[in-house]
């Protein structure tokens, strides 16, 4: 009787022993209530001894928590409709806070983030939602941090992961880009033109100073349409050659202005009377002779009529 009652004793006390010993993960940290009251004591990894019946003790995860932020629907302050999701990422700094302060400190965080989502929504503006996420994000990691300071909880960061637009904003926005890619386009054409235009002008500048860079130039244009084995090959005329007769042109002596165009205007007139009085005597005695002759032929045909 006495061996049954030590043995039965032996077995509560082991399983008392049982009981009051609990472990600690590395990435948990212990916080210990004693009839209801929290111990300043935080139990750290490893084993850990309870006071059966009097001690309980609650885990409290310090590893970084990811939580998505489910998609919230906004209008942003362009009044233009949008639906936002995020992602936190936090910490327990503090586990006893994170035990008595809050009762479900993932939830808190969770419906924190979104009421902070909804609230940077409509104080931005659709371009900063789009294409200035680190301001909007740094912001947002304050907004869900300043209430989270008291619950013993770090927010390491805040990221808006993706922005659902409607189709008409979406249109709008690819019209919107495709109007400004084309305006550089034309602004790196009208570019380009300009630095040609000025290089050619440049380049005539430096053939102009030197004739010789144009035949050169010309030899190359040869050299690179024969390249090309063509059946014709069409020689344009060289500005030099015509350069070379504008010259000769301009050279040339010119005839002085004088009085000697006047006197031979009055030289003609006295020259063509000469010409008629020279042929007058020369046409007058072949006249004459025409008209003796005529005159003895009559008179030797009437003298022999006569008798």
């Amino acid at each position: 009787m006495i061996t049954t009652i030590v043995i039965g004793l032996i077995a509560i006390l082991v399983a008392l022993l049982v009981v009051s010993v609990r472990v600690v993960n590395q990435v948990e940290r212990g916080v210990v209530f004693r009839f209801g009251k929290a111990q300043q004591e935080i139990r750290p990894p490893g084993l850990t001894f309870l006071i059966p019946v009097v001690d309980r003790m609650k885990k409290v995860n310090i590893q970084i928590v990811t939580m998505p932020v489910p998609t919230q629907e906004g209008i942003t302050r362009d009044n233009v409709s949008v639906q936002v999701d995020a992602v936190a990422y936090f910490r327990v700094e503090e586990p006893m806070r994170a035990a008595i302060a809050v009762q479900n400190y993932l939830f808190a965080i969770e419906q924190v983030a979104q009421t902070s989502l909804r609230s940077i929504i409509g104080k931005s503006d659709l371009d900063d939602l789009l294409s200035n996420r680190e301001e909007l994000n740094k912001g947002l990691a304050l907004m869900i941090d300043s209430p989270a300071l008291g619950w013993g909880i770090h927010i390491d960061r805040v990221e808006i992961k993706d922005v659902h637009l409607p189709e008409g904003m979406k249109r709008s926005i690819a019209r919107q880009a495709e109007a400004e890619r084309e305006r550089r386009a034309r602004v790196i054409t009208a570019d380009g033109e300009f630095q040609a235009a000025q290089r050619l002008a440049d380049a005539s500048a430096i053939m102009n100073e030197a004739p010789g860079a144009l035949q050169l130039r010309l030899l190359q244009t040869m050299v690179e349409v024969a390249a090309e084995k063509t059946s014709t090959l069409v020689m344009p005329v060289p500005v030099e050659l015509l350069r070379f007769f504008e010259r000769s042109a301009n050279s040339a002596p010119v005839p002085e202005t004088t009085e000697q165009p006047a006197s031979s205007s009055e030289e003609e007139p006295e020259r063509q009377p000469a010409v008629t009085n020279s042929a007058t005597p020369e046409l007058a005695p072949s006249g004459r002779s025409f008209d003796r002759s005529a005159a003895e032929s009559a008179m030797k045909n009437g003298a022999s009529r006569t008798p």
